[in-house]
Order: structure tokens, then C-alpha cells, then sequence
């Protein structure tokens, strides 16, 4: 398994969501969980033995079966109040990792979401689907919209692990509205979930996070 240089989340590192949804297919695993146990290093071959992708004796993450039953969906909002939304994303004040592929304001060739708050601890984004849009890109998708619910300002956070349930993969050139939600936190770990709602209202996909603060 690579992970190819535009994928990156933090510098120098695969976006966590991406990472984990690459190791999950590639394992034809679904749904899934992944624990990334290091940051995904980008061009760098990585071995796929026993549910785990290794880099030399470094375990980088591992992969297994999501447990537990599919959480449910977090509750919509309009494509409208999406849009509005992303104008009081977080982000655009001040990114942690601002070429991060799914989320980051200097990246003209990612995903482009850009999650900013509504009611209810949740943050909601529009999605304008990529014409090679695969199950990995949905994984992608769920990732940071659901750790953008859990960002306090100076206080960055990154994907420790990711459950993913895909029902369907978003069609291309549609607007989703993908939502996060915080769900809270002990420590230095937080949970969220995250769900892609198709532009006619039905969910595609969910997953539930834990994320790690730096």
C-alpha cells in the first residue's frame, strides 16, 4: 500500500480518514475500523500482513471489522444552511494543517470541505463530489468534519480511529452536505461522528471517530 503525496493530512503525513479508508479497501474490509498507531508516511511502501500495515517494524495502523452496530446518522442540515456554515468555519481564522487534502484552505486540488458550526455541536459542510470519487474518497470525507466538532482554537486535534458504514458511494458532480457532530471527551481523546447526506436528503454513509489532541 502507498499513499501518494497529494493525500496528506498534517505535512508530511496521509489525511487520517484517507489513510485508514485505503487500508480498509485494500483489505476489502466493510465497514471497518482503523487505528492508526503512527502517522501515515506519504510515497513510502507499506506492508499489508494480518489486518495491519507496517513500514519495517513500525506498525502504522490495523484494521478490523467495525464493532458494535452502526451508529446513527447525524442530524442534517439544509444544503443552504451548509453553505452558511462553512463561512464560520474555523479554518479560515487559523489551520492547523491548511494543505490538509480534505479540509485545508490553501488546497486547490482536494475536497474542499470546509466545516463550520451549526446547533447541536455539529459542524456541517457542502460536498461537491469528485468525478473519481471511490469508497476511500467517502472515508476521506467523514474524517474532518467530524474532527472539526472536537478543534478548539490552539488546540489542534488529530484521527486516532475511524469506524466507517458506507451504504453507497456519492455519485459524482453532486452536492452533498456532510455533518460532524462532538459527542465529548476525556482527556486528550474526544469522539465524534460524521455522516454524507446526498443531495436529496438520504444518507450514504456514517462513521464514528475518536480523535487525539496534540
Amino acid at each position: 500500500m502507498r499513499i501518494a503525496a497529494r493525500y496528506n493530512g498534517p505535512p508530511g503525513s496521509g489525511n487520517g480518514g484517507y489513510s485508514a479508508g485505503l487500508l480498509a479497501t485494500r483489505l476489502g474490509l466493510a465497514p471497518a475500523e482503523v487505528t492508526l498507531r503512527r502517522p501515515p508516511p506519504l510515497e513510502t511502501d507499506l506492508t499489508l500482513a494480518d489486518g495491519r500495515a507496517t513500514h519495517g517494524d513500525e506498525l502504522i495502523a490495523e484494521a478490523r471489522p467495525a464493532p458494535g452496530e452502526k451508529p446513527d446518522a447525524v442530524r442534517p442540515v439544509s444544503l443552504d444552511e451548509a453553505a452558511e456554515a462553512t463561512k464560520r468555519y474555523g479554518g479560515l481564522s487559523g489551520h492547523p494543517f491548511p494543505t490538509c487534502y480534505v479540509c485545508g484552505t490553501e488546497r486547490a486540488d482536494g475536497l474542499g470541505l470546509l466545516p463550520g458550526p451549526v446547533s447541536g455541536d455539529r459542524t456541517a459542510t457542502p460536498w461537491h463530489v469528485p468525478a473519481d470519487v471511490a469508497e476511500v474518497t467517502m472515508w476521506a470525507a467523514l474524517d474532518c468534519p467530524g474532527g472539526w466538532s472536537v478543534i478548539a482554537e490552539g488546540r489542534p486535534y488529530v484521527l486516532g480511529r475511524l469506524a466507517v458504514w458506507i451504504d453507497a458511494v456519492a455519485e459524482p458532480g453532486d452536492t452533498c452536505v456532510v455533518m460532524g457532530q462532538y459527542l465529548g471527551g476525556e482527556g486528550r481523546k474526544a469522539q465524534a461522528l460524521s455522516t454524507v447526506y446526498d443531495s436529496s436528503g438520504a444518507p450514504l454513509a456514517v462513521a464514528r471517530a475518536t480523535w487525539i489532541a496534540l
